[in-house]
């Protein structure tokens, strides 16, 4: 008889241990802290991987040159050159070559680049670049070592061509050029998104969109490249403006799922960005 306790005992033990050890798994496989945030740009058979604030400044810089109707090769050649010069971050503080260097860019405001502040803003750092890139003979065809180069004038040329790969890949998801090429794995956000905040951030990286806001949507009827320019822009920014789905030409990009752009019923015409709902 007391062996026979001695077993049950023992049996619901381990039953006690196992289902601890399942609640455990459970709850750290749903747990958001263990969701590594990051943006990959995947074009053919390379795959590139930045950090989301990485990525947020590379769409900034895309949609601008889409903006401008520069070739996509041109943000394939800003991008490589930022990746450079600040790892694609807005620092404040230059180096030894260049002690007054700021901004993307590290544009130096004694040789003539704008002010310190003027260099501080990402809008004006890369319009300021592509003017200098467009006047460039033939910079489309160039190695990008030799475009950066005639427009930075580094103490470094040749630093710029091992970021041509990244620049590539997301120069070419972030212009719309490689379709549902770009997805970033994110924890959900904390906060509420605002559609109004959507479409001023837009305008400033595009220009001004013709967009609808309906609840927490907002809506854009364009297609093509411009199309998955802003879809993609709208991915590498979700972790700001607190988006959680994109919809364009019957794909979708969806922030929970964490699976990359999959097939769906969403229409080949608007682009639709859906940002997160108050907590209650």
């Amino acid at each position: 008889m007391r062996r026979f306790r001695r077993a049950i005992v023992a049996v619901l033990a381990l039953a006690l241990v196992a289902g601890a050890i399942y609640a455990i798994v459970v709850v750290l496989q749903r747990s958001e802290t263990l969701v590594t945030e990051r943006c990959v740009a995947v074009v053919g058979s390379e795959s590139h991987e930045l950090a989301t604030d990485q990525a947020a400044n590379a769409s900034l810089i895309s949609a601008i040159s889409v903006k401008r109707g520069l070739p996509p090769r041109a943000a394939s050649i800003a991008l490589a050159t930022a990746m450079q010069e600040s790892r694609l971050r807005n620092i404040n503080y230059g180096d030894d070559a260049g002690p007054d260097s700021r901004g993307l860019f590290q544009q130096r405001p004694s040789q003539g680049w704008g002010t310190e502040a003027q260099v501080m803003d990402p809008v004006y750092a890369t319009n300021a670049f592509y003017d200098g890139l467009v006047k460039v003979p033939g910079f489309e065809t160039m190695e990008i070592t030799q475009a950066a180069q005639a427009v930075q004038r580094s103490a470094f040329p040749r630093a710029y061509a091992q970021h041509e790969p990244m620049g590539r890949a997301f120069a070419s998801a972030l212009t719309g050029h490689s379709e549902s090429s770009l997805n970033c794995e994110l924890r959900m956000p904390e906060a509420a998104g605002d559609p109004a905040a959507v479409v001023d951030e837009l305008s400033t990286a595009f220009g001004t969109q013709a967009a609808t806001v309906q609840g927490r949507t907002v809506q854009l009827d364009i297609a093509g490249t411009q199309a998955w320019a802003v879809a993609h822009w709208a991915v590498a920014n979700a972790k700001t403006l607190s988006i959680t789905q994109v919809d364009v030409a019957g794909q979708t990009w969806n922030r929970e799922k964490r699976n990359g752009w999959q097939a769906s019923a969403a229409p080949s015409g608007p682009v639709t960005i859906t940002v997160s709902a108050p907590t209650t």
